[in-house]
């Protein structure tokens, strides 16, 4: 059974209001004028009846419904007013809590949104926390709430005109409040646990569609439609199912408690009758009294309905703050080492082990190695072998288990990562491009980068001719995730942007494999002048595009078991071997490989 949120969590958030504090002074004042300008309605409904209707005083008639226009103006200024302070204390604390949970996302290490077991879920389910749930917390804090103090505002003040308009009668209403709130904390329980629930439930449609229409070409390749539409459709009535359960409950809430309130004002209205007719009370003061228990009873009703809101909220505001307090693995250092001027790109590997969180069987065993600056080196082997951890623990991604990780002498640890970073530079197998123009992508290397910078980079990386190509050239949007272009024009694209960074370290992730033999050419002469004077690791399965490295380091599940010159390995390592007999066919006895069997 899932963990019930506790509504003491809201009190967190209020640190988030703290810069507009006058603003909610100024909503808490125009809520009291408002709360007294309809307590002073009961007054002036009581004046206009006795001394007006029944004394037949035209002229205290006039002044009493002149005192009530004027009360009437009072409460439509104050009501506008506090609508829209709270409402915009509502918006700007959702608008500050997205931009305080987003920021806080993007400093979490990759491997918190790729763990299908952790707590978020993956990043659909974020994703609906950074909108529904804020949106949850922005209708509570802009609306639920201010409803909430206005009427129990009203609450205490009715209660207490009551009181002082007929003591013995206010008893009767007074009887109905018990008879309230034992309800509310009956069904609270179940409410607060059933809206919890209900937001996990509509997060996970979010994350089902998210995930299935990112992969569209996928379900539909493989006539994968039926099956979605059938798995979504049994979310959905989850969901449903859930958010009905949720609103049966609170159904009852508030018919419970709006019966037992009003079933005590129909008793209060034949016991108000009695004492008129027997003379100990006016019909302006029945009139009066009853204004003041109708609201009452509707404030109470109200305060019935917000309580589920804050149990609601509750939930939402559980969601974020679990994003919010969790730390990230990978932290700068107090007192982060600078890098060398200028860098010269040696790394070194001291008996480096690493296991992913929830596996047993290390990616990284006791790894010792040191690339040379300006060295090409090219890492082989078969899947699993490790050879992408390796990238993402000099990326630090991932802080060793054991062992280091050093750049030119200095432990990775000790250097803040954003300038580690800021000196490698990453080409992907898949490289991610974002919704945008062609020059807002290019400028991830580089946000200051002029068009020239960019027609330079663009030109290295031979993607200019189809940039100038486009509509509109180097402002051409490109859609999301750049669908609009083909493989190898991504790649190059991925390039231009890796030139731009213009970094001491390159790392190349089965940048080619994906590609035709045309785009593989133009992307490999790309890739050569990016590697000039650079040290660069190199990740491929296809040998042809790497056996002119300058080393070539073989890895298998996780233990580095051989390095050298490609007719090295051919003599030295089985392993090696195998793999470029499968590619090329049977090796040649000067161990020159053959055109690949395959392009």
């Amino acid at each position: 059974m899932a963990r019930q949120p506790d509504p003491r969590v809201l009190l967190r958030l209020l640190t988030l209001l703290r810069p507009y504090r006058w603003r909610l002074v100024g909503a808490s004042l125009a809520l009291l004028a408002a709360a007294a300008s309809v307590l002073l309605l009961g007054q002036g409904l009581r004046l206009a009846i006795d001394q007006g209707f029944l004394a037949e005083d035209r002229t205290r008639l006039n002044q009493a419904i002149g005192l009530l226009l004027v009360v009437v103006a009072g409460l439509a200024v104050a009501s506008a007013l506090r609508y829209y302070l709270v409402t915009w204390i509502g918006e700007r604390l959702a608008a500050d809590l997205r931009r305080q949970v987003f920021d806080h996302l993007l400093e979490l290490e990759p491997g918190f949104f790729e763990s299908s077991a952790g707590e978020s879920g993956g990043a659909g389910e974020i994703t609906s926390r950074l909108t529904a749930d804020t949106s949850v917390l922005q209708s509570l804090f802009g609306s639920s709430i201010s409803l909430a103090l206005r009427n129990l505002l009203m609450l205490v003040g009715s209660v207490a005109l009551m009181l002082v308009t007929q003591p013995w009668l206010s008893a009767i209403v007074l009887l109905g409040i018990p008879a309230t709130v034992l309800p509310i904390l009956w069904l609270g329980r179940r409410v607060r646990r059933l809206s919890r629930f209900s937001q996990d439930r509509v997060a996970e449609l979010g994350r089902y569609a998210g995930e299935a229409l990112a992969g569209i070409r996928t379900v539909q390749a493989f006539s994968h439609q039926r099956h979605d539409r059938r798995a979504y459709g049994a979310r959905v009535e989850e969901a449903f199912a859930t958010a009905v359960a949720r609103t049966r409950q609170r159904a009852w809430l508030t018919g419970i408690a709006m019966l037992a309130v009003f079933a005590a004002v129909g008793v209060m209205l034949w016991q108000g009758g009695q004492a008129v007719l027997a003379g100990s009370m006016t019909a302006g003061e029945l009139s009066a009294f009853v204004f003041y228990a109708v609201l009452a009873a509707g404030a109470v009703a109200t305060l019935a309905e917000v309580a589920g809101d804050v149990q609601r909220a509750a939930g939402a505001a559980e969601r974020l703050l679990e994003l919010l307090d969790t730390r990230p693995s990978i932290v700068p250092p107090a007192n982060p080492a600078p890098l060398p001027e200028p860098l010269s790109g040696e790394i070194c590997l001291e008996r480096v082990s690493f296991t992913y969180p929830g596996r047993t069987i290390p990616a990284l065993d006791e790894v010792d190695l040191t690339i040379r600056p300006g060295e090409r080196v090219a890492l082989v082997g078969p899947s699993g072998a490790g050879k992408s951890t390796l990238l993402s623990l000099l990326l630090r991604f991932h802080d060793p288990d054991t062992g280091a990780l050093r750049l030119d002498g200095i432990d990775l640890r000790d250097l803040a990562p954003d300038a580690l970073r800021s000196a490698l530079g990453l080409v992907a197998q898949e490289p991610v491009l974002f919704t945008g123009s062609v020059a807002e992508n290019l400028r991830y290397g580089d946000p200051e980068a002029e068009i020239d910078d960019l027609r330079e980079a663009a030109r290295d990386a031979n993607a200019l001719a189809f940039i100038e190509a486009l509509p509109e050239g180097f402002d051409t949007s490109l859609g999301p995730g750049g669908v609009q272009l083909s493989g190898g024009q991504r790649q190059r694209l991925a390039i231009a942007r890796a030139l731009l960074k213009k970094p001491r370290v390159l790392l190349l992730d089965e940048a080619t494999s994906a590609l035709d033999a045309e785009s593989e050419r133009l992307v490999q002469q790309a890739l050569d002048r990016l590697m000039v004077g650079r040290t660069s690791l190199v990740i491929a399965h296809r040998l042809a595009t790497v056996v002119a490295a300058d080393r070539l380091l073989v890895l298998e599940d996780g233990r580095l078991v051989a390095a050298g010159r490609h007719a090295e390995l051919m003599q030295s390592s089985p392993l090696y071997r195998h793999l470029a007999e499968l590619q090329f066919g049977r090796a040649p006895s000067d161990g020159t490989p053959e055109e690949p069997a395959f392009r």
